[in-house]
């Protein structure tokens, strides 16, 4: 575990030193080497079980997390290549060196083994992540997207922080997250948990507190809108998984505020993807409704449901990022992002319709992919929680696959309105998505892997 953390720290002098004219097939090859690396950490056996030391440790919940972040960082150099080409070697070198920097804190995240290091990690991603939607954004607008992204987070994380401290005092040492804390008083309890709650709903985001995340999707360039689709939205997720570990037990009554609004705030989203105009704005906001679901699984607390949610973070993590890949692949060509104007795709790059189809369909959760394993798992074990559930659960479901089709239809059928010439698709770009949609596809064979 160390020694791939080493590796993508010595990623930032790489990229500063390297040749220009090798720079984008070291990066992508070296990084594709980290990948088959943390694919063995998956496979945690007791033989292998020294996974865990004082500063890092290593266990089902966030071993899944971390491939998919280093699965989705070759990814994320592939598709910002198109963007780069047209920049100066020196911008191109300060992009590269940014990613890798915030893949190391992001690998920091998920290995951290107590919580005052995870809080440091957590908020240390905001930095690079600021600095890619601010300086490689496309639009004037990007400065107000940066602006809510740090002012939502920073002011959701302050309670965190006194939490933290304040658990920290309790044990007299950095708390360790295989140790559960006992307060006598039910207020500490609850403020306790509404304290450590809010940053994580923040980054999940939940409905409410979402405000942040479509501004900064829509502004923000492709290897921007990768990473925190993918993996920074998986954060607040992992976070409130761990807490559980560490915080009171509590009844689940007491989340019930929380468990309604991201039930509701999955139909809100759902419903305001359908009038969306601008691509990137409808998959942004379609992450929300996807988080509503998990946020609502991982607050009821049984096996099933915390299973369900790590299935579909990890599932919503590749389909958002090839969706987001689709849209810039069309932008590209286009230099639109409307969806009206991006229309009759299917007569110009019919091979790309397969892919948007798959996409799609995978957003919709059809069998056997890995998005209706965790969806099945988190419909269940909320029907059997509360059976009024289903209602919710039901028009969310359909909602989304209303959507989705729209989308899917009206970027790809009807006549072009396009009289520009089109690039054709290179091989680079088929790639990229054969890479997405590769792990959904075989991790639904083996779902053991990550539930």
């Amino acid at each position: 575990m160390l020694k791939i953390i080493i590796m993508t720290t010595m990623m930032i002098p790489t990229t500063l030193l390297l040749k220009p004219k090798i720079l984008y097939q070291t990066t992508i090859s070296y990084s594709f080497i980290l990948t088959l690396m943390s694919l063995m950490l998956l496979k945690q056996n007791t033989h292998l079980k020294p996974l865990s030391n004082l500063y890092l440790s290593l266990d089902s919940v966030s071993a899944p997390l971390l491939s998919l972040s280093y699965w989705l960082l070759p990814l994320m150099v592939i598709a910002s290549q198109h963007m780069m080409n047209s920049e100066p070697m020196q911008r191109q070198r300060t992009f590269l060196m940014t990613i890798m920097l915030l893949q190391t804190l992001i690998s920091l995240t998920f290995t951290a083994s107590n919580l005052t290091l995870m809080y440091i990690m957590f908020e240390a991603t905001l930095i690079p992540t600021l600095i890619i939607i601010t300086r490689w954004g496309q639009q004037s607008e990007r400065l107000t997207a940066g602006t809510y992204f740090i002012m939502y987070t920073l002011t959701t994380s302050m309670p965190l922080l006194m939490a933290i401290l304040f658990l920290n005092n309790m044990s007299n040492t950095p708390t360790p997250f295989f140790m559960t804390t006992e307060t006598t008083n039910t207020w500490t309890n609850l403020i306790l948990w509404l304290a450590c709650l809010t940053a994580f709903l923040a980054k999940m985001p939940m409905y409410g507190l979402h405000l942040w995340l479509p501004k900064a999707h829509v502004e923000a360039p492709i290897a921007g809108s990768m990473v925190l689709a993918a993996i920074l939205l998986k954060l607040g997720g992992y976070g409130m998984i761990r807490m559980m570990q560490i915080l009171p037990v509590m009844k689940t009554d007491a989340f019930m505020p929380f468990i309604i609004l991201s039930l509701w705030g999955a139909i809100l989203a759902n419903l305001t993807c359908l009038q969306q105009t601008d691509l990137k704005s409808l998959i942004a906001y379609s992450s929300i409704s996807h988080m509503g679901l998990v946020i609502a699984a991982i607050m009821i607390q049984t096996p099933w449901s915390l299973a369900g949610a790590m299935a579909l973070m990890i599932a919503h993590g590749f389909t958002s990022s090839m969706l987001f890949c689709l849209a810039n692949i069309t932008y590209e060509r286009t230099h639109t992002r409307i969806m009206m104007l991006t229309r009759g795709f299917h007569n110009i790059l019919p091979m790309m319709t397969i892919w948007w189809l798959s996409a799609n369909l995978m957003n919709i959760a059809i069998p056997p992919s890995l998005n209706f394993t965790g969806e099945l798992l988190i419909l269940s074990s909320l029907f059997n929680w509360c059976p009024t559930t289903i209602i919710i659960l039901g028009l969310s479901m359909l909602i989304t696959a209303t959507y989705s089709l729209h989308m899917f239809l009206t970027t790809q059928t009807s006549k072009s309105s396009l009289n520009l010439p089109t690039q054709p698709t290179h091989t680079r770009e088929h790639l990229l998505l054969f890479l997405h949609i590769t792990p959904l596809m075989l991790v639904s064979i083996k779902p053991e892997l990550i539930l």
